[in-house]
């Protein structure tokens, strides 16, 4: 008699899919210099003008021209190859990256030419996101997918704790051509890593081009109730709840902490999510998914309320950290719901209009938050956005209760 032969572990399952570990390199590489990045260009800005307005002008830089392309950008993945598409824009982001290390050394004196190159960053953002998330399921059976998506957010959470601690020790170090100059080398991580994909592949376009086709996968999402409520709830509550663009002005104005400490305050979001991610990944959620994402709404809501009325960095490290936290649990369902209700011809398209509110939460989060900033003052401006954050949580709830009830994921 044969011996049967020992089982693999799901984790490792996961890792010996060789395509699915050169894209998590890709994505960690990209994502470590994006992080680096943003505390660069957030302290060089605001050094140069001491306006927490020009804060949320970086954030409405990268969203205007996302708004423009994601839903193009979408329709291309579903047509177009997808590995393709996201090296592109690794390439381009690499070349964002030398443009700002130049500006720095040609000696910066105003903030549109940074300004100009963020655009041309949300642009590259806005092309990848589907692309990338739409490419992901295929590269892993779906009865990991799960745990895919786990070990992916964590690496990525892993990115934004040591990408803003160590652009924050590398900027004091080296100023910001210093990080700059290193965010340009991990992108050039990623463009190699993303070559090196052996793409499957995608199923060919049934439907000629069309307002109708690229209008799809909003048409999509409209019809699927609970798909709208997930992805709207992220938009609503990042938007009022988004405090970490204000972070360098809250480093120096109210916790009264230098660079280093900044890159910390940036990192602890992440230190929570990863942690978070890793427990998602080795104990994926499976039951009450939808009260567990109404769950982390709220704590990330409260979290942000914590953290606008403290005056102790420890206090706010903590805070954030569990922000973070809170922000994971609310992702992965999403994202898990998002890709297993979408048929693989549409995820392109899906994943397109799901980036188009994450990008709205995001870098318009930023601009808001900038614009009560520079109106009420940062204390107010983040206490009124988490009191925002709950109220939302609580409003679709009833708006949503099929999102609510959800127990189990499609297909589990």
């Amino acid at each position: 008699m044969s011996s049967a032969a020992p089982a693999v572990h799901p984790l490792r399952a996961v890792l010996a899919q060789r395509p699915f570990t050169r894209f998590l390199t890709a994505r960690f590489a990209g994502s470590l210099a994006a992080q680096m990045q943003t505390v660069a260009v957030g302290v060089q800005v605001y050094e140069l003008t001491h306006d927490p307005l020009d804060l949320g002008l970086v954030g409405l830089s990268q969203f205007a021209p996302f708004l423009l392309f994601v839903l193009l950008a979408g329709h291309a993945a579903d047509r177009l190859s997808r590995k393709r598409i996201v090296f592109a824009c690794f390439v381009l982001q690499l070349g964002c990256s030398a443009a700002l290390a130049g500006l720095t050394h040609a000696g910066l004196a105003h903030t549109w030419p940074v300004f100009s190159v963020m655009a041309v960053l949300g642009s590259a953002r806005a092309m990848m996101a589907p692309a990338s998330q739409a490419l992901m399921p295929n590269l892993v059976p779906q009865a990991l997918f799960g745990r895919a998506v786990g070990i992916n957010s964590g690496l990525w959470q892993v990115a934004t704790i040591a990408g803003p601690a160590v652009g924050g020790a590398l900027y004091a170090a080296a100023g910001p051509g210093g990080v700059y100059g290193a965010a340009a080398a991990l992108n050039a991580v990623a463009v190699l890593a993303t070559a090196a994909i052996a793409a499957p592949a995608q199923p060919a376009p049934t439907a000629p081009t069309s307002w109708h086709t690229l209008l799809e996968g909003l048409r999509f999402v409209w019809r699927r109730h609970g798909v709208l409520g997930a992805i709207s709830l992220d938009l609503f509550a990042v938007l009022f709840g988004g405090a970490t663009a204000l972070l360098p002005a809250y480093a120096t104005d109210v916790l009264g902490v230098g660079v280093t400490g900044l890159g910390w305050l940036r990192a602890a979001p992440g230190i929570g999510a990863a942690l978070m991610a890793a427990a998602l990944a080795a104990r994926p959620i499976s039951r009450r998914a939808g009260r567990a994402m109404f769950a982390g709404v709220a704590v990330f809501g409260v979290a942000t309320v914590v953290f606008g009325l403290s005056r102790s960095y420890w206090l706010s490290l903590v805070a954030l950290a569990a922000l973070g936290a809170a922000d994971m649990v609310s992702v992965f369902v999403r994202h898990l719901l998002v890709q297993l209700e979408t048929p693989d011809a549409m995820r392109g398209r899906v994943g397109a209009v799901s980036w188009l509110f994450i990008g709205a939460s995001n870098e318009l989060g930023e601009f808001e938050s900038g614009i009560t900033a520079a109106w009420w003052g940062l204390v107010p401006a983040v206490v009124v956005g988490g009191a925002a954050t709950l109220a939302v949580a609580a409003l679709w709830a009833r708006l949503f209760p099929e999102l609510r009830r959800l127990d189990r994921f499609p297909g589990a």
